[in-house]
């Protein structure tokens, strides 16, 4: 059975009168990602803490309308998570589901949501086909994706001589798409991938598909994983020898979260890609400061993204006057989104939000000055170079 945490903001959730623009007297909105398995530190209770956080912020209510948010682990399984979904919209009145962590989940939850004509924001997912083939009328795709990661860690890589690659990858959506964004943009720099080997999700043994790496004599190794994966395949890399003996790692997917778990000594001198560190500016190391007092952590692009995506929710119902689907999305694609997050963000016709992400290099002990202060950044990367046109994602819904 699954768990669902409901937080009930301090606004007398059951005395005030609700604003009658507003369905069930009430806005109501889940975080459904995992909790328990791989991805559990990448997203997971953090998320639902970080959601809490846009709606504490943005005074607890909207249109009058007292603000729910409620969360359940979908345990890395699109069934279980379909299921969930389907019950909070039809049962519970959940107007909204975000985070949506395992891009398997994120596209068979945005699937159901357009025959249930709900919204979903996607901070933890990473495909392209969100905003691709499978793109969706109410589906919103917030933090980053595929593509961007490519970009970013991949053209980082390239340019620093690693022009030959073999993709170590997750065996599901996410991994593909991972894969296929890092090699084309690879061999589109005049590149080489000269194999790869897909292995399951939250395996604990990575042996066989490091020595397959090994063997192949690639100059990057690109592991088109995350969380936990992507932990233990740099730790047992390690055990191999890969780096000593002259090949690169490229952690595709790897956040401070990631870092912080694997440890600096382990994941110093590491290239990656993330949308948000939390000491970029002074207003992005204010919300870190209150979400580690919060939650003992700071937050990754995941939880920023989440923050983001709950608030640009709330202004999209305040400016449409209503929490009516239709309306309610064609605000979130018309407004700039300005927060702790994204500066000048703007999301496309296909639900896309484009904003800037940083290429960052994990310091060496020696150089951090305090816990979590682990990157530094080395560049801004446009959004408008990070993600994929719109026009050219394959979106139906694109006729510009």
């Amino acid at each position: 059975m699954h768990r669902i945490l409901v937080a009930a903001t301090a606004v007398g959730l059951f005395t005030m009168p609700a604003s009658a623009e507003v369905s069930d007297g009430k806005v109501k909105i889940g975080i459904l990602n995992d909790q328990s398995g791989v991805y559990s530190d990448f997203g997971g209770q953090n998320s639902y803490e970080a959601a809490l956080m846009a709606v504490e912020d943005f005074g607890g209510k909207v249109l009058d309308a007292p603000i729910e948010v409620v969360t359940a682990d979908h345990q890395n399984k699109p069934d279980i998570a379909s299921n969930i979904a389907r019950q909070w919209y039809d049962n519970e009145q959940v107007d909204s589901i975000m985070e949506l962590t395992t891009s398997s989940v994120g596209l068979a939850v945005q699937a159901l949501s357009v025959d249930e004509k709900k919204i979903t924001i996607n901070t933890g997912a990473a495909t392209t086909e969100l905003t691709g083939a499978q793109c969706s009328p109410y589906g919103f795709h917030w933090a980053y994706d595929t593509h961007a990661l490519a970009v970013g860690t991949g053209g980082a890589l390239v340019q620093e001589g690693g022009d030959s690659w073999f993709f170590l990858t997750a065996d599901y959506a996410f991994g593909y798409s991972l894969e296929e964004n890092t090699g084309n943009f690879v061999k589109g720099q005049g590149g080489t991938v000269v194999g790869s080997v897909r292995h399951p999700l939250a395996s604990t043994d990575f042996s066989s598909f490091l020595l397959q790496a090994q063997a192949s004599g690639a100059k990057v190794i690109g592991l088109a994983n995350a969380g936990a994966d992507t932990q233990n395949s740099i730790k047992q890399a390690a055990e191999f020898g890969i780096t000593q003996g002259g090949q690169k790692l490229a952690a595709l997917l790897f956040t401070l979260a990631d870092v912080h778990g694997l440890g600096a000594e382990a994941a110093q001198g590491l290239n990656l890609t993330e949308s948000f560190y939390w000491k970029r500016n002074p207003e992005s190391e204010e919300f870190g400061r209150r979400f580690l007092e919060r939650t003992g952590s700071m937050p990754n692009m995941v939880h920023a993204g989440t923050y983001s995506a709950v608030t640009s929710y709330l202004k999209a119902i305040e400016a449409a006057g209503t929490d009516e689907t239709e309306a309610v999305a064609a605000k979130l694609h018309e407004l700039p989104v300005n927060d702790v997050f994204a500066q000048d963000g703007k999301v496309g016709a296909n639900g896309r939000l484009i904003k800037d992400v940083y290429l960052m290099e994990v310091k060496a002990p020696a150089d951090i000055t305090e816990e979590w202060d682990y990157y530094n950044v080395l560049a801004t990367i446009p959004g408008s170079e990070a993600f994929m046109d719109p026009a050219e994602s394959g979106c139906p819904l694109v006729t510009q």
